[in-house]
């Protein structure tokens, strides 16, 4: 019971939105814009450009509301705005090349041990070329298959899993130093 009225909520919430009530569009906003926030922050380094390019993202949020078909999760549609709007602006600001490299091992690649903090993590993240990272980021957390990522970014199928591969590669030769510092070995 509690689901259905749960549900029955968001979407008379998105309806008024879709109204335009200022009441409805901020209570969307302030329910997902710190996970929205973070969603950017993964693709783009400063925070401050995350934070804008986010608005901006909400902005088109609210424009295409009406478009939203209330078949899977909202939260899923909001941030697939929020991943398309960061890619649109990095390409904007020219910031990432793809090589056209086909060459690409299958690696299996192990979870990252726990002795790290989220903020270790997400510096290594930052860290990778901006190519490897939007590759690492669209396939690693938000889940996208290569063939979509190749649509998304314009770029072939093995480009992606090539950016993938190098930048796994750079992650755990980084992992591999962090660990080394941390048991004073290095």
């Amino acid at each position: 019971m509690k689901i259905i009225s749960l549900h029955q909520e968001e979407t008379k919430i998105i309806k008024l939105a879709v109204e335009n009530n200022r009441q409805a569009q901020q209570q969307i906003y302030g329910k997902y814009s710190s996970k929205m926030l973070s969603v950017c922050r993964q693709y783009i380094k400063d925070i401050q450009l995350a934070e804008d390019v986010m608005i901006t993202a909400f902005m088109k949020v609210f424009t295409n509301l009406k478009n939203f078909e209330h078949k899977g999760s909202f939260e899923g549609w909001i941030r697939r705005i929020m991943v398309n709007e960061c890619i649109s602006y990095l390409r904007v600001q020219k910031k990432v090349k793809f090589a056209e490299d086909e060459f690409f091992v299958e690696e299996s690649f192990n979870e990252i041990d726990s002795q790290f903090t989220v903020e270790q993590i997400q510096y290594l993240i930052d860290a990778l070329p901006d190519g490897y990272k939007m590759v690492f980021n669209l396939y690693a957390i938000e889940g996208y298959k290569h063939n979509e990522i190749a649509k998304m970014l314009g770029i072939n199928e093995g480009t992606s899993k090539s950016q993938l591969s190098h930048a796994r590669k750079m992650l755990q030769t980084q992992i591999t130093i962090l660990k080394k510092q941390d048991n004073g070995t290095e």
